[in-house]
């Protein structure tokens, strides 16, 4: 066959590929250039041949940590690694690139080769899927998650009080800020109070403000947080921290939606709804008499408990996703994905500090990250130390395989072997359960939980 006919041949080759494909010389001058590959960067093939690859092909590595280049120096092939690149158009497009080595007959080396896969609509299939799984900023898609989620536009639609309950770092917050923005009241103010950060006499002043002259610093009237939330929401958080006292007060306000300033005689309408939250057991509270039994009763009309992190491992992916988008945001990063040992140790960590610990492990990650993708050594050194620790079973490091087996293993026996319980609450659909189980070569239990008697 002539050179002319296996030149010929090999671009049809190429261009029967669905996913781009460039060569390079030792000099890094593209050498080929397939159809897939004009197509997701919008360059044709004339104007990318003889031209450097980083003048073509400009993605998130190619000044830093160039795939090509690393196997070139090292040998070693790279495979789908996925970074980011700016097509024509200025567009940035997710890609999945993979690297090889080419040599002639004698085994020299002669140039490199690179493949990629257009990401987008894996990106959008994401996206679509972090948008079912999201609440304003609350992302889950564990069973605890969703029956939340199935119930706040309900609750936000009336105006009953609402008692968040919650570990600190589970995002309360968040929770009572989601209930007034699905609320009627969503275009008035959404005022927040922590009840634990100020002494009685501020947090009364705070709350209900005062009158000019009320005490020695008051040389003006003050408008009281209750005033500022007036047709609007009121979050008050830590409420198992106040006194007795303004816990009398606070009873008050409930009871009659009425105020009186610090220094007035006249009281005050107040028309709020009020979103309470703490960490503490206020039924146990209560017992001990630290907490007034009535207040109690007040303000526990509508109740919510929000599991903590270590309680939802399924939610970790989704969580890892939106944390890495924000913090590509604020930090200028293209940080696309976590290494399998880094999500590995991510879902063996305990979370005691819940979201707010795992949000701020993966924003130090990012600030230290400077390639596509997150390694071991771009977590916090205490938490790396502790991950590992955690990362066994047995005395046996744990794979990112028998980590997913584990913890689907885990929820069948929670769910006394019933498989579709426990696809459910794993947020999967049974027959992905079925197929992952198989895949993993896990034992079930002889019997199905479909079945107790």
């Amino acid at each position: 066959m002539s050179d002319f006919t296996t030149s010929q041949s090999l671009e049809i080759i190429l261009d029967s590929i669905a996913d781009g494909v460039f060569t390079v010389d030792p000099q890094w001058r593209i050498t080929s250039f397939n159809r897939a590959a004009e197509s997701i960067l919008g360059i044709p093939r004339e104007e990318a041949v003889g031209v450097p690859c980083c003048e073509v092909f400009r993605s998130s590595i190619c000044e830093s940590q160039c795939a090509l280049k690393e196997t070139l120096d090292t040998g070693k092939s790279i495979i789908n690694k996925t970074i980011y690149v700016i097509n024509v158009m200025g567009e940035r497009i997710p890609i999945s690139i993979s690297t090889a080595i080419l040599k002639d007959k004698e085994g020299r080396m002669i140039g490199g080769v690179e493949t990629f896969r257009d990401l987008s609509q894996v990106e959008e299939l994401r996206k679509e899927l972090s948008q079912k799984y999201s609440f304003s900023d609350i992302i889950g898609r564990s069973a605890s998650m969703r029956k939340i989620f199935d119930i706040l536009p309900q609750i936000a639609q009336s105006d009953a009080t609402v008692l968040l309950l919650g570990e600190s770092g589970t995002g309360k917050e968040l929770f009572a800020r989601a209930i007034h923005q699905l609320s009627s009241r969503h275009k008035k103010n959404f005022v927040t109070v922590n009840c634990g950060a100020l002494p009685d006499t501020l947090l009364e002043s705070e709350l209900f403000g005062y009158m000019a002259g009320a005490f020695t610093d008051a040389k003006r009237d003050k408008q009281g947080r209750f005033s500022l939330a007036h047709q609007g929401t009121m979050f008050l958080d830590e409420i198992g921290d106040i006194s007795p006292a303004m816990q009398t007060r606070l009873l008050r306000v409930l009871q009659e939606k009425t105020i009186e300033p610090l220094g007035s005689s006249k009281t005050v309408h107040v028309d709020v709804r009020v979103i309470a939250a703490t960490n503490k057991d206020l039924n146990q509270e209560v017992k001990e008499g630290n907490f007034r039994e009535d207040l109690f009763y007040r303000i526990n009309v509508i109740r919510i408990v929000i599991p903590p992190l270590r309680e939802r491992k399924e939610d970790l992916p989704l969580l890892i996703q939106h944390f890495m988008s924000k913090y590509n945001r604020l930090h200028n990063k293209n940080i696309s994905s976590v290494s399998d040992s880094v999500l590995a140790a991510l879902m063996s960590h305990g979370y005691p500090g819940n979201v707010r610990e795992l949000e701020n492990i993966l924003e130090h990650a990012a600030v230290l990250c400077s390639g596509g993708m997150i390694e071991m050594s771009h977590l916090p050194s205490p938490f790396n130390a502790e991950a590992s620790s955690h990362a066994v079973e047995g005395g046996k490091s744990l794979t990112l395989k028998e980590l997913e087996a584990l913890h689907i293993k885990r929820s069948i026996q929670q769910h006394h072997g019933n498989r579709t319980a426990a696809a459910k609450a794993l947020g999967i659909h049974p027959s992905t359960l079925f197929r992952k189980i198989h895949a993993l070569g896990i034992e079930l239990p002889e019997h199905d939980g479909r079945f107790r008697k």
